[in-house]
C-alpha cells in the first residue's frame, strides 16, 4: 500500500480550541465546478454616500444625525440583537424545551468616515484607531456587571450578509458567554492546568518551527492558517506574547496589530483580485471577574472564497449533518496567502512599477 500523504489522502484534523475534528480531502480540489458562482461588486463607491445611513452628518434610521466625525464613529446599535432592559425570566417543561432571559448591548463601529475604504485599503494610523476603538470598548463593557463577554467582530461583503458596504464592525456584548469562546474557555483551561502553559503560545511555537502554515509574521503578531482550518483561506492571527485581553497590549503591539490587520486583508483582496469578503473578529477573555490565566488573545478570519470571485464553500450535507470538511489543505492555503504581493492590487494597478 501507498504511504499515508497529507497532501494526498482523505484525512480527520483535530482542533484544539473547540475539541472537535474536521474531515480534509485534499483530492476533491481537482473535481470540476458547475455550482453556484457569486457576482462580484466591484462598483466604485463614493467617499460619501448621502443615502449611507453611516457616513457622517447622514440620518440613521432612528432619525439621529451622525456627527461629522473624521476618524472612527461609536454608537449603540439601532436594530440591536440583544437589548439592556430585557426582564428576568426563564421557560423549562420537563428539562426539554428551555429558555431563558439574554440581556446585552448591540453597538456599531465605523471604523473611516470614507465610505468607499475598507480595512486593507486605510492607513496603518487610521488602522491603529481601529484598534484603540476596540481596546477601549472592551473596557468599558467588561467593566459592566451585567456583561460577562464581550464580542467584536466584522462582516464584509454582501455575501456574508452585510447590508451596508460602509466599513465598519459591530459589538455584542452580553451576560452569558456564547458558545464558541465557551468552548475555547473550557478547552484553554483544561490545557493550561496539564501542562502549565497557554494552549495557543505552546501551538505558534509549533507553527514558528514548522513554518509551513505561517502567512506573515512581525516582532510581535503572527498569522497562520491553522492546522484545523476549516474555511479555504481562514486564518489565526496570534500575539507572541501571552496576554488574555487588548488591554494588555503595548503601543508596540498594538501598532504591530494594525499592519498585520492591514497586510492580512491586502493579500485577502490580491488572491482573487476583489474585495474578498469575511467574518472576522476577537477572541478575549470573559468579563465574567474570574482571572482567566489561560486564555490567549487571538484573531479568526473566516473568509468563504474557495475558487475564485465568484467561487465560494458551502456549509451543507455533510457539514451539516456529519463534520466540517475541506478540500484544499491549510498548508497549500498558506502557501497561496504568503506568496501575494503586499501591495493592494488597486493601489498597483493606479502606480505600475
Amino acid at each position: 500500500m501507498a504511504e499515508f500523504d497529507l497532501t494526498e489522502h482523505p484525512h480527520r484534523r483535530y482542533n484544539p480550541l473547540t475539541g472537535e475534528w474536521l474531515l480534509v480531502s485534499p483530492h476533491r480540489s481537482r473535481r470540476p465546478w458547475q455550482g453556484q458562482q457569486e457576482a462580484t461588486d466591484e462598483a466604485p463607491r463614493p467617499a460619501h454616500d448621502p443615502t449611507c445611513y453611516l457616513c457622517p452628518g447622514n440620518v440613521r434610521a432612528n432619525g439621529e444625525v451622525n456627527p461629522d466625525y473624521t476618524g472612527t464613529f461609536v454608537f449603540d446599535n439601532d436594530f440591536a440583537a440583544l437589548l439592556p432592559d430585557t426582564p428576568v425570566g426563564e421557560v423549562n417543561i420537563g428539562g426539554l424545551l428551555r429558555a431563558e432571559a439574554e440581556s446585552g448591548v448591540g453597538r456599531v463601529i465605523c471604523f473611516s468616515p470614507r465610505h468607499d475604504l475598507t480595512l486593507p485599503e486605510m492607513s496603518p494610523e487610521a488602522i491603529r484607531g481601529v484598534v484603540d476603538v476596540w481596546t477601549q470598548q472592551f473596557r468599558e463593557l467588561g467593566a459592566r456587571p451585567d456583561i460577562n463577554y464581550v464580542q467584536i467582530f466584522e462582516n464584509k461583503g454582501q455575501v456574508m450578509g452585510c447590508s451596508n458596504p460602509h466599513p465598519h464592525g459591530q459589538i455584542w456584548a452580553q451576560r452569558t458567554v456564547p458558545g464558541e469562546p465557551a468552548q475555547e474557555t473550557r478547552q484553554q483551561q483544561a490545557y493550561f492546568q496539564q501542562h502549565g502553559r497557554s494552549l495557543l503560545a505552546d501551538y505558534l511555537a509549533l507553527e514558528l518551527e514548522q513554518q509551513q502554515r505561517v502567512v506573515l509574521a512581525n516582532a510581535h503578531w503572527v498569522t497562520v492558517v491553522p492546522y484545523w482550518a476549516v474555511w479555504p483561506f481562514e486564518t489565526l492571527v496570534l500575539p507572541r506574547r501571552h496576554v488574555q485581553d487588548l488591554t494588555q497590549l503595548t503601543d508596540e503591539e498594538k501598532d504591530a496589530l494594525a499592519e498585520m490587520v492591514r497586510q492580512l486583508t491586502i493579500r485577502y483582496d490580491n488572491l482573487f483580485q476583489t474585495s474578498f469578503p469575511y467574518s472576522a473578529g476577537l477572541h478575549q477573555r470573559p468579563t465574567d471577574g474570574q482571572q482567566h490565566a489561560a486564555w490567549h488573545l487571538h484573531l479568526h478570519f473566516y473568509p468563504p472564497l474557495l475558487r475564485s470571485a465568484t467561487v465560494r464553500k458551502f456549509m451543507v450535507g455533510y457539514e451539516l449533518l456529519g463534520n466540517a470538511q475541506r478540500d484544499i489543505t491549510p498548508e497549500a492555503a498558506a502557501q497561496r496567502l504568503r506568496e501575494l504581493p503586499d501591495v493592494h492590487y488597486k493601489a498597483a494597478r493606479h502606480n505600475p512599477s
